[in-house]
């Protein structure tokens, strides 16, 4: 007989849909035994094996593992890309108990766009033209020498809404001062990304990786800006469909081949290889597919932004 695997007793960090829909796939499965969702939410509550936990605080990863080890926790699920970033996985591992995400080093893929877009030069992926700024006066002289459509992100993470859309030079110009002068996004606008407005479809890819092997699921394409007719700010996300008709056999296996498999490898060739599920958001333009952004574990509500 073949020894049985260890029954699996989950801390599931979050409150968001994600986390739910976490608790409820990890819910039906034979070596899950119970699930802790802090501080979890109306949706984790209904799941089978979880209850809600809010007596310590997602941030608080000292209290987060007192909390594991009073209940014999043995794998750990961040869920949000805030614990990540903050190192949620690297914590808990050198604690000893397992953890399914990116570590620190990796998630930085996510915790600043200037960091990914100079790695996707350097791995020669498919991206828009751009330039990072850290010098308020120097983006500004730079916005006024292009000729392009421009979009503007605050570097760091602002939950999905760092990103604006100018119709004109001058909404740029007010956007990059609203980011970089006025903090409207906070730390996150310490450096800014300008880039080229790009045209085409958005495609979001989910894709599973142990830092060598990669397994996509099927591509879909999502909402973002605020208004009717694709208009108006951008937000974290408000829904997205599966499958989708323009995610072709040989356009997924084009991605496959050209963006995501070339980030996995790039990535472990830095030293900073890439567990868990990484997102990337797409736009499909007549050029081909280029990378808008990646994202960290399952972003399925908080997709790309152009």
């Amino acid at each position: 007989m073949g020894v049985q695997p260890q029954p699996l007793r989950v801390l599931l960090i979050g409150n968001g849909g994600r986390e739910h829909a976490i608790a409820w796939k990890l819910s039906q499965s034979p070596l899950v035994e119970s699930i802790i969702a802090v501080p979890g939410n109306g949706g984790t509550a209904t799941c089978s094996k979880t209850t809600n936990n809010t007596s310590v605080s997602a941030e608080d990863f000292p209290a987060l593992l007192d909390l594991a080890r009073k209940n014999n926790i043995n794998f750990v699920v961040p869920g949000p890309e805030a614990p990540l970033v903050a190192g949620a996985v690297d914590f808990f591992e050198d604690a000893g108990i397992r953890c399914f995400g990116p570590s620190k080093a990796a998630a930085y893929m996510e915790g600043s766009k200037t960091f990914s877009k100079d790695f996707m030069k350097k791995h020669k992926i498919p991206t828009a033209a751009y330039e990072n700024f850290s010098d308020y006066e120097k983006a500004r002289q730079y916005l006024d020498t292009v000729q392009h459509d421009v979009v503007i992100k605050a570097s760091g993470l602002a939950a999905g809404k760092g990103v604006i859309i100018p119709a004109t030079k001058e909404e740029a110009h007010d956007a990059l001062k609203g980011i970089m002068q006025n903090k409207e996004f906070g730390s996150a606008g310490d450096e800014v990304v300008i880039e080229e407005f790009l045209t085409g479809d958005e495609l979001s890819i989910l894709t599973f990786s142990d830092g060598y092997t990669i397994k996509s699921l099927p591509p879909a394409q999502d909402h973002k800006r605020i208004g009717e007719g694709d208009t108006g700010l951008n937000t974290g996300g408000m829904g997205c469909y599966a499958p989708t008709n323009i995610a072709t056999p040989e356009l997924v296996a084009q991605i496959d081949r050209d963006i995501i498999q070339p980030t996995i490898d790039g990535m472990r060739k830095d030293e900073i290889p890439f567990k868990g599920v990484l997102f990337t958001g797409l736009m499909i333009t007549s050029s081909g597919p280029k990378v808008l952004e990646y994202n960290d574990h399952a972003r399925l509500f908080e997709g790309p932004s152009r």
